[in-house]
């Protein structure tokens, strides 16, 4: 994942452009709407802990990360937090929490339906009974005709981004293509793939692996869907 995504080679520049994402906050909300009482928390997918971070001020927290360069960045950042290095179609922590949580599009790094329903296993099997699941991922594809650009605020100064989108609907991966000149004069370039479930897959593979969805709420913090992301509740109730 490192090779194709530029934020993952360099966790010091993804920390600073997602610096004011407001996942955490939108997650955090949601568990208290319904799960108040709820203390211990395991994010997977944490990356470089940032949501984590703030979570682990209201929650008892362990993240987990496939990339080791993400977990061995967020050791020496946030040497505080308990975050692990592991792959969450299979990672056991052996503990059970009461709210599990994959935020930051993880899920969508995953394309195959069988890793998808064992991610959904691995949720379950660290999941208390009643425990909330709390997803972001994406529900619709993003289309554009044309590439869009932008100026992005970076620690060494202004880059340019160009970003352009392909959808292919037999496999339902959305790939985001982004063309940068950084602010040293650089090119980088990335290719992003994400696997889009629409929300009643979402709904089958949360009801096969024992959640009951209870909320379903637009990423951009609106009523309703309307955005290509979307924050999915859980409860689990085997």
């Amino acid at each position: 994942m490192e090779a194709t995504n530029l934020f993952y080679r360099d966790p010091a520049l993804y920390d600073a452009i997602q610096s004011d994402s407001g996942s955490a906050e939108a997650c955090q909300a949601l568990i208290e709407r319904h799960r108040p009482d709820a203390t211990t928390l395991v994010d997977f997918g944490c990356g470089t802990g940032r949501d984590l971070e703030i979570l682990a001020k209201r929650f008892d927290c362990v993240g987990v990360d496939l990339q080791t360069g993400l977990v061995d960045y967020a050791h020496r950042v946030r040497s505080g937090l308990d975050i692990r290095a592991g792959d969450m179609r299979t990672v056991r922590l052996q503990q059970r929490m009461d709210a599990v949580t994959c935020l930051g599009n993880s899920l969508a790094y995953l394309h195959d339906n069988d890793e998808i329903s064992q991610a959904f296993a691995t949720f379950a099997a660290h999941a208390r009974p009643g425990a909330l699941l709390v997803l972001c991922s994406p529900v619709a594809p993003i289309i554009r005709p044309e590439p869009i650009s932008a100026v992005v605020e970076t620690p060494d100064g202004p880059a340019r981004v160009a970003i352009g989108y392909e959808w292919d609907l037999r496999t339902q991966i959305n790939t985001m293509h982004r063309r940068w000149v950084l602010a040293s004069g650089s090119d980088a370039q990335d290719e992003i793939r994400r696997r889009v479930l629409f929300p009643r897959e979402l709904e089958r593979y949360a009801s096969a692996a024992g959640f009951e969805i209870v909320d379903m709420v637009d990423g951009s913090g609106g009523t309703g869907l309307s955005g290509p992301t979307a924050y999915t509740v859980a409860r689990y109730t085997r």
